[in-house]
């Protein structure tokens, strides 16, 4: 028994049961946020449950601002990017007070539950909430796919194909003007939509941060035999963290002698209307997060592993890592010339 629950400080009903569950987006906003709060919400008010939604994120959670859900609220939404409950990036909930306060307002509001739509620093809030005493459930949702203990992320799908679709468009540009496109994507710590969409779209070079660059020999020398071999355009394409894209692309012009161009995706790949994977990987975990709190399996993490839905205990689930394998790096050399 926790602190919290001794001190009488937890939300739950008299009773021990849950009646109220709330639902959050936190951190960076991802294609399919709104189908998982969709999925979420009809699922507990299927089981009984009042459902309200936290705008904002933890720091909508934290100041209090809540609004219910019913089945019409989630009506429309499946098909839109974005959340509409919103998010937010908190420093207010990101200390002891700000997570006993957020904690706080679960009781004002008389919330017995919370179901945590985001990435591993919002699942790692949920945690701090679940050490209180608080029933939490956590989804992951990020376009960059980098939560360890699910070998998917709800979003990452859709970020693939907005960033495939735009790298064909500047292929052709590319081929027009017998040009380099170097293409700068999303991934600060890790490189899946880099690799995915490299390999998608037949990039000539792919960097990555799980693999230090040497220029001479990963660029220059690749895109040099590119052009032995008779190519005479070329994609490059960028992990955010894999190196300073505008200085790469400088250097490919000085030291080869091809012409290249920048171009920064950006936000452009968090939004769009989301696949129909993101869609039905959304509605699934969505609805397991619920059947989750049906059966009593608190303090869990909604994860896909091995064609699988299933939950994972969410102090083991931030403890879990994953890296993209050297063969999945290799394949895409090989095929890359």
């Amino acid at each position: 028994m926790t602190d919290a629950v001794k001190h009488g400080l937890v939300p739950w009903s008299e009773d021990g049961g849950i009646r109220t569950v709330g639902v959050l987006t936190n951190g960076g906003d991802a294609p399919g946020m709104n189908a998982a709060i969709r999925a979420v919400v009809r699922a507990g008010l299927h089981e009984g449950y009042r459902m309200l939604g936290c705008r904002r994120g933890f720091h909508g959670l934290w100041r209090g601002d809540m609004v219910e859900l019913d089945g019409r609220s989630v009506s429309g939404r499946l098909q839109y990017g974005g959340t509409f409950l919103m998010t937010a990036r908190s420093q207010s909930f990101n200390t002891p007070e700000g997570v006993e306060k957020a904690f706080e307002m679960c009781r004002v509001f008389c919330m017995d539950a919370l179901v945590v739509i985001g990435g591993d620093g919002s699942l790692r809030g949920a945690l701090d909430l679940s050490r209180m005493g608080l029933p939490v459930i956590g989804i992951p949702s990020t376009i960059d796919n980098d939560v360890g203990c699910s070998e998917y992320a709800i979003g990452y799908d859709t970020a693939l194909n907005t960033a495939m679709s735009a790298i064909d468009k500047l292929r052709d540009t590319a081929t027009s003007h017998e040009r380099c496109s170097c293409i700068e994507v999303m991934g600060r710590r890790t490189g899946y939509i880099a690799l995915n969409v490299g390999v998608s779209c037949g990039a000539e070079v792919i960097l990555i941060p799980e693999v230090e660059m040497d220029f001479d020999r990963d660029v220059a020398r690749r895109l040099l035999e590119c052009h032995n071999s008779g190519k005479s355009h070329y994609i490059v394409v960028v992990a955010e963290g894999a190196g300073d894209t505008v200085e790469i692309s400088n250097r490919i012009e000085t030291q080869t002698g091809i012409e290249s161009r920048v171009t920064i995706l950006g936000h452009l790949q968090r939004g769009g209307s989301p696949s129909t994977r993101d869609r039905m990987m959304a509605s699934w975990m969505g609805t397991l997060a619920i059947k989750s709190l049906v059966s009593g399996d608190y303090g869990h993490v909604v994860s896909y592993r091995q064609g699988r839905v299933i939950t994972i205990e969410i102090e083991e689930a931030l403890q879990m890592t994953k890296t993209i394998s050297p063969e999945e790096i290799e394949t895409a050399y090989q095929i890359a010339l």
